[in-house]
């Protein structure tokens, strides 16, 4: 009953607002309008300015067509929400964030975190039957697509562009034939979607046999469509396009690339004002300076929007309607009392590869309760932080009088095996300069319980061969067991007195087995047993090092916990990463304890580090002491400089935000400085250092899409010094 009174009440409104509409038209004083929102990325947002004013004015229109950032902002208002409305949503997004497809990082589950933290994400590619298969664009638009949901309110029920009181168009391009495909129907946010899918930045949207991309490639101006939609007499044209770069902007890939799609906008936004009767209204704001990824610059882009519909105000006027007729108009689009159903069923569909217990683990919804989008949101991109999926959405469906909760996750088109691929680059004046070339093959879900398998290689300053098979136990993926074995062959520079003396090759080989249980999204416990074989051989420099050459195993157990929202330059968040290894045949066992926090106030970022390696029995060897050296691990000497037992660590940062990068590439660039301390218990090397050592360091860094990159110099009064420089992944 009480969804059918729903129903009735919304025929009724719909009822009045065709009623109200064709009243309208049937005035020989009000022609029949038709509104076009163009194209223009984060110009767009003068699309609001421009409502407002209609707003104002008292303006109704009898239909709305849209392309890309018009395509969401006239979708938000035909789907009921005001221009003030749309300006606050935009003003509370995280456009820095939205480009960004993974959840935070501490919402991502720790494998897919392991995986991340060793190799480049954007590497990623599949290996078929036919060949190597890679990613569709730069963003798959994950969180773009649950953003648009909330605009139109997908968690009260799924919104048909069919089903929307203002008739509304929205312009997307078929990128295989390159046709116009027009959309009048079908569901609201994923046509918004679609319109807005800028080719090789933003991933295509398949649609009804169409793969559809961004709809200013054909027509980022729709007259046409207006006039043809609802015999428009009177067309409202707001034009937000960019314009051409000059001739000598032109010069790298990427401005390349911005101004081809430049040039087609351009042509077909020509033929289309072309086609302007007398008794149009256009309106084109000023934008100079904001450019298409200028989303952080909204609200001035509003305004903008603003004063350019106000300029036109006497000419929009002629259009206006009295108050009373006004608020009738707007009644019958405005949703304010609607409010999210009971869900009386849950639906998993699509998955082909992946477990239904691994999507069920993420999601908090029980029939019988609402849905909050703040919290289905969540879930969905904890979901998509699993790593297995081109996309995660949702919808609420309503057959039969039951609310049905749909979610429709999309396994990747070109896994489940892939490669992938890293390179660091590392240099100080102290060793002088490092570079490795890492690759990896990674076979997931090779049986319906997810296992994976990892083969590694790494060749330049460090060769390494590996393979780690991991294997969850339950459906949940909440326990596992994990084996790994490898051989690696890595330099070791011994120093006395901040002067290399010797250099090492140290060749390790090992296997291990353990088993483990993940804490949610805390991270792994594990338990198992190692065995190893360490050996050096001098390669140049005296002999400074006792001899090593020793085969070990025993008992590890480990934890490593992290919850920063970034892997490698957080904000806030921590991480703890503790292990106790225990060798009953050489009498000795080592424990280590890693303990880092972050948090922000304003621009400045504050880290906290502690850390202890030693030996709880017995003295840990050579061939398995601990090491201090290198970025934030006593900054001012050389990595590993210093090698010995009983080591404590300690270390505080402060870092100035000074600057971001581009829209889609996650992370911003830090002005750093950082203070240390250590107290070494026994020595292999820098034995004549005694006492506490210090270390200061200043440095200018951040996470880029090649991994952390930093460049800094520190010092210590000890007389040690160190210019460095690193690119890459760790």
């Amino acid at each position: 009953m009480p969804n059918r009174s729903r129903l009735i009440r919304s025929l009724i409104v719909a009822l009045l607002a065709v009623a109200v509409v064709a009243e309208a038209a049937e005035e020989p004083h009000r022609p029949r309008v038709g509104l076009v929102l163009g194209g223009g990325g984060a110009r767009g947002a003068a699309h609001i300015g421009v409502l407002e004013v209609l707003e104002k004015l008292h303006v109704p229109v009898d239909c709305v067509a849209g392309t890309s950032m018009g395509a969401l902002v006239a979708g938000a208002w035909a789907a009921g929400m005001s221009p003030g409305v749309m300006r606050q949503s935009l003003a509370s997004a995280d456009w820095n964030d939205m480009f960004i497809d993974n959840p935070e990082y501490s919402e991502m589950s720790y494998r897919n975190k392991a995986v991340s933290s060793r190799y480049l994400p954007g590497s990623e590619s599949g290996v078929m039957t036919d060949g190597v298969k890679y990613q569709s664009s730069v963003v798959a638009g994950q969180k773009i697509k649950l953003f648009f949901n909330q605009l139109v309110r997908a968690n009260q029920g799924e919104r048909g562009i069919e089903q929307l009181p203002l008739p509304l168009s929205i312009i997307a391009t078929d990128i295989g034939t390159g046709e116009r495909v027009v959309l009048r129907d079908g569901s609201l946010a994923t046509a918004m979607r679609a319109s807005m899918s800028v080719p090789g930045l933003l991933a295509p949207v398949l649609h009804r046999g169409h793969k559809l991309v961004d709809g200013g490639l054909v027509d980022n101006v729709p007259i046409g469509e207006v006039r043809e939609r609802c015999q428009a007499d009177v067309v409202i044209v707001v034009n937000v396009g960019s314009p051409l770069l000059k001739a000598e902007d032109v010069g790298s890939l990427l401005t390349v690339s911005t101004q081809m799609v430049n040039l087609l906008t351009e042509q077909n936004v020509t033929r289309s004002l072309a086609t302007l009767r007398p008794g149009d209204i256009y309106i084109k704001p000023e934008l100079n300076g904001i450019t298409a990824g200028d989303f952080e610059r909204h609200a001035e882009t509003a305004d903008r929007g603003r004063e350019a519909a106000e300029a036109m105000g006497a000419q929009l006027a002629r259009l206006a309607v009295d108050p009373v007729r006004y608020a009738a108009w707007w009644r019958g689009i405005e949703v304010l009392s609607r409010v999210s159903p009971k869900i009386d069923e849950i639906e998993i569909v699509g998955l082909d590869r992946v477990n239904r217990a691994v999507i069920e683990r993420h999601l908090h919804v029980e029939p019988g309760q609402t849905i909050r989008p703040s919290s289905i949101n969540r879930d969905l991109l904890r979901m998509y932080g699993d790593g297995y999926y081109e996309s995660v959405d949702y919808t609420v469906l309503q057959q039969r009088e039951r609310n049905i909760l749909r979610v429709m996750p999309v396994e990747k088109s070109w896994g489940p095996d892939y490669l992938r691929f890293a390179v660091n680059l590392q240099a100080d004046n102290s060793q002088g300069s490092a570079f490795s070339l890492r690759a990896a093959y990674h076979r997931t879900w090779l049986n319906k319980l997810g296992g994976e398998l990892i083969v590694t290689g790494e060749i330049g300053s460090t060769h390494r061969l590996g393979a780690n098979f991991y294997q969850p136990l339950d459906p949940a993926q909440r326990f596992f067991a994990e084996a790994t074995t490898g051989v690696e062959q890595a330099q070791i520079n011994v120093f006395q007195d901040d002067r290399r003396v010797a250099q090492y090759k140290a060749t390790e080989s090992g296997i291990g087995a353990y088993l483990g249980a993940n804490v949610g999204l805390l991270g792994p416990v594990r338990l198992g047993w190692v065995e190893r074989h360490r050996f050096f051989d001098l390669d140049i420099g005296s002999p400074s090092l006792p001899s090593a050459d020793q085969k070990f195993g025993g008992w590890r157990t480990t934890l490593d916990f992290d919850q920063f929202d970034r892997m490698y330059f957080p904000t806030r968040g921590w991480a703890a990463q503790l292990s106790y290894f225990d060798s009953p045949q050489q009498n000795y066992s080592r424990a280590d304890a890693d303990l880092r926090g972050a948090f922000a106030f304003g621009g400045t970022v504050f880290n906290a580090r502690l850390r202890y390696i030693g030996s709880p029995k017995g003295e840990l060897p050579l061939y398995d002491a601990g090491m201090l050296g290198g970025f934030q691990n006593m900054t001012a000497f050389a990595p590993n400089q210093i090698i010995g037992d009983d080591i404590r660590y300690a270390g505080l940062r402060t870092e100035q935000i000074i600057g971001r990068l581009p829209l889609g590439l996650r992370g911003d660039m830090r002005l750093g400085l950082s203070f240390e301390a250590a107290q070494v218990g026994m020595r292999y090397s820098e034995s004549k250092l005694n006492g506490v050592l210090d270390s200061t360091a200043i440095y200018i860094g951040g996470e880029t899409p090649f991994g952390p990159a930093y460049f800094g110099l520190g010092y210590s009064t000890s007389g040690v010094s160190n210019i460095f420089l690193f690119v890459g992944t760790p």
